[in-house]
């Protein structure tokens, strides 16, 4: 079974390597790889990586008018990877599938689903916790508090990402969904939440994001480390967004996902340390990945000499983790205004 990942990346060098790891020990069997106009190094350690056999580099370079990650999964629709894959999973490099059941691996989230044409792999926001500085650490064992599990507000919070079979159903790729659908294929579509409830047809052509209010996560969770250190959220601000139509990262896109309410250390059940220590062993990925974490740091340090970058880390400092709202507060918000869907 093929299961193919695409993956859109700028600047992503400190972290790429343990997401590599982290997927393919979760059963990711290739990876179609994007680089856009990269600074730290990222595009010389994809060129290395496909050397080794570990994925396909694709450069993507600008200027994309409507947005870089739109130009790769334009550009991913009709390559042999995406093609040739039983599976599809358009995901970004925050973000950690984290599967509960059997050896918490993709094979074993469809053995427990064997009905599934798609799963939506509903985040789970992983919180900042306090880190400032950039440092050359494991994400998934440095930011373990999360968001909890039955979430009434934000209702961004219950985005999602689509692992989908390649059945000839969806003719494009999507940044949560696949689109284009074959309206004559669409009756043969069974959609599974993470707990394994079968939704409703209008996630086949439409949803981008699940119910409110309701525990998501009993067989697998997206874990979304969207905002990581303080030091490294400024620098993603000035890489800035993929999606060029999306809200920049300012303090409103932090105090949305900044929950630090649960432990959660689940994700580090699925063994990936071999994998991970052999990319690391490499003579040539080696130094690569300790130069861009070093670009990191002096890219933040960089930023600090201006007033605006000052003032916003700043108001991360002074700024609490994110207060889960009780239904009450929360449905006052959104049900008044609500459009039927």
């Amino acid at each position: 079974m093929k299961v193919t990942a695409v993956l859109t990346v700028k600047n992503e060098g400190a972290f790429l390597l343990e997401w590599l790891a982290h997927h393919r020990a979760c059963g990711v069997t290739d990876f179609l790889v994007f680089s856009n106009d990269c600074s730290d190094g990222t595009d010389a350690m994809l060129d290395r990586l496909q050397a080794l056999g570990w994925l396909t580099h694709v450069p993507n370079p600008g200027p994309h008018p409507q947005g870089p990650q739109w130009a790769a999964l334009k550009q991913a629709d009709t390559h042999p990877l995406v093609r040739g894959a039983d599976w599809l999973m358009p995901i970004d490099v925050d973000e950690f599938v984290n599967i509960h059941v059997g050896d918490r691996t993709i094979p074993a989230l469809l053995a427990a689903l064997p009905e599934a044409t798609a799963i939506p792999l509903t985040w789970r926001l992983f919180g900042n916790a306090g880190v400032r500085g950039i440092e050359d650490r494991r994400v998934t064992k440095t930011f373990t508090l999360a968001a909890p599990a039955v979430l009434h507000w934000p209702w961004r919070a219950h985005l999602f990402k689509t692992l989908f079979r390649n059945d000839g159903t969806y003719a494009k790729l999507g940044v949560h969904r696949p689109r284009n659908p074959d309206r004559a294929r669409l009756e043969g579509q069974r959609w599974f939440d993470g707990a394994g409830r079968r939704l409703d047809p209008a996630f086949h052509t439409g949803r981008l994001f699940v119910d409110v209010g309701r525990d998501l996560y009993g067989l697998v969770q997206l874990n979304h480390y969207a905002l990581g250190s303080m030091a490294g959220y400024l620098v993603k601000a000035d890489r800035g967004r993929a999606n060029r139509d999306a809200a920049t990262f300012d303090m409103a896109y932090w105090v949305d996902r900044n929950f630090c309410d649960v432990e959660d250390l689940s994700i580090q059940r699925l063994d990936s340390a071999p994998h991970l220590q052999a990319l690391r062993d490499d003579p040539v990925l080696g130094p690569l990945h300790v130069k861009a974490v070093t670009w990191r740091q002096e890219r933040f340090h960089q930023l600090m000499a201006e007033e605006s970058w000052r003032a916003l880390y700043g108001r991360l400092l002074m700024t609490p983790p994110t207060r889960a709202l009780p239904p009450s507060e929360a449905h006052s918000i959104w049900r008044p205004y609500a459009k039927p869907r």
